[in-house]
């Protein structure tokens, strides 16, 4: 006899968690759902989700998987009054796809073990499009055992899902991802605006230039939605400060410059203080206009 699939509880429906949670329900897991703005979840409830607090989904379920914006969040979700720790049974998984901090990722994996609990940290990359399409690469910091227990759930949601190491691997794994991205869409940003400042026609720039040595994710992603000055988030200003900010910490403690990362990270804070900071990443693009002679 088959065995049933296991109840999933999903926390932060936003731009990324809705198609996620999405992908688990169609998937056919029993999926019982949570966001502060209950709206954002509604199409999840009118396809078959339930909605319920935190507290009961931490109850209930045998997986919750949070998906929220600050470090700030997660503490407060997983060690606040009735937190996911405290309330979840034994034996189940907390698995934190939040870009959050390494330490606070071994702090919640070290709590919820003294309780009989399972928890892995698990951020993504990939932005809206591959929560979308279920194209997301997964970063996973966790037990072996733990890994591959949740190994086929993670499947549904990501291409790529690879465990990076113990826990606070896949959050360090993150910022590896993020710094990488900095520098990078800095260079796509400027690519376009040179090109538009020497009369190019920037579609014709990105068809001959992205299928090159200059090619990537953001490139192909973000550069026709800097060209048609679409700066609606996928990923937003706000967390990318978030994100870098994190890395650069993480860094210093590890003794490593990064320059290209604090080079970005002030423009980004600037572009925030431009009234960006619900726009998209590729927003980043304002911020060179602002500055150019």
């Amino acid at each position: 006899m088959q065995q049933p699939k296991p109840r999933v509880g999903f926390i932060g429906t936003g731009v990324m968690g809705a198609p996620m949670a999405g992908h688990l329900l169609r998937a056919g897991y029993p999926l019982t759902v949570f966001n502060r703005t209950r709206a954002k979840a509604e199409p999840l409830v009118r396809l078959g989700a339930r909605f319920a607090g935190p507290a009961d989904i931490a109850a209930e379920c045998d997986v919750i998987i949070t998906m929220v914006g600050f470090p700030e969040d997660v503490e407060q979700l997983y060690f606040g009054r009735d937190g996911l720790i405290e309330r979840a049974a034994p034996g189940s998984f907390l698995i934190d796809a939040t870009t959050s901090s390494p330490k606070l990722a071994v702090r919640i994996h070290e709590a919820a073990k003294r309780r009989g609990v399972r928890a892995m940290d698990a951020p993504v990359s990939g932005g809206d499009v591959g929560a979308r399409n279920a194209t997301l690469s997964i970063m996973v910091g966790a037990d072996p055992d733990d890994f591959d227990a949740v190994l086929p759930i993670l499947r549904v949601m990501g291409a790529t899902v690879e465990r990076q190491g113990g826990p606070g691997a896949g959050q360090h794994a993150k910022m590896s991802n993020q710094i990488a991205i900095a520098s990078g869409l800095l260079g796509v940003c400027e690519a376009i605006a040179y090109a538009e400042k020497a009369g190019l026609d920037p579609q014709k720039l990105l068809a001959s230039i992205g299928s090159g040595a200059a090619g990537s994710w953001s490139l192909s992603n973000l550069g026709p939605r800097i060209i048609r000055r679409d700066f609606a988030p996928g990923f937003y200003v706000k967390h990318f400060i978030k994100d870098m900010r994190i890395a650069l910490a993480s860094a210093k403690r590890l003794g490593l410059l990064t320059p290209g990362l604090e080079l970005v990270l002030g423009m980004f804070e600037e572009l925030a203080r431009m009234g960006e900071g619900e726009s998209g990443t590729h927003a980043l693009y304002k911020w060179l206009e602002a500055h150019m002679a």
